[in-house]
């Protein structure tokens, strides 16, 4: 199945110049959703994975589903003051400033293998930002898992200098 085609496309979202990768149009076909999550699963299936971390709010859907194929629980990375409890920060670099990402401090345990799961990796902000939380829990990152990569953007290649396995689904030129 070439799920790249089941992606809506969205020019000059949300700013011009910028083509949004819309994966909404995959979640509502319940065979490509289905297809996937398989895929996102299947570098993963067999090895010790304890946690999946989505990260806000695509990742969600999506960890959610990696981690109950996988059978093994699921850790939300929100934004700033969304979370309801305890948690940790981890400021990222937006294009004018910074913002930050946030995981409740007892959402992994030292030692956990855990896989980052979001709908796509492009300057790699929030998932640098996601592997920053969960190392600061004592939690390891087994690999992170995206539907679409935008390659040019450089995010996957920032998390690969980070000794972190990147897997994409697929990947669309610009930005």
């Amino acid at each position: 199945m070439d799920l790249r085609s089941m992606i809506r496309t969205i020019p000059d979202h949300p700013k011009p110049g910028i083509m949004f990768r819309d994966i909404t149009t995959l979640l509502g076909d319940a065979r490509a959703f289905r297809t996937t999550v398989d895929r996102l699963v299947q570098p993963y299936a067999g090895l010790r994975i304890d946690k999946v971390v989505g990260i806000e709010a695509r990742g969600f859907i999506l960890g959610g589903a990696v981690a109950h194929q996988l059978s093994v629980g699921f850790a939300p990375v929100r934004k700033k003051g969304k979370l309801p409890w305890r948690t940790i920060a981890q400021d990222y670099a937006l294009e004018y400033g910074t913002d930050a990402m946030e995981m409740h401090a007892d959402a992994l345990k030292a030692g956990e293998q855990v896989l980052i799961v979001d709908d796509l990796i492009a300057t790699g902000g929030t998932a640098m930002a996601a592997v920053k939380l969960i190392e600061k829990l004592g939690a390891r990152v087994a690999g992170a898992s995206f539907v679409v990569d935008l390659p040019e953007l450089g995010g996957a290649d920032k998390l690969r200098a980070l000794s972190v396995h990147v897997d994409a689904i697929c990947a669309f030129a610009g930005h």
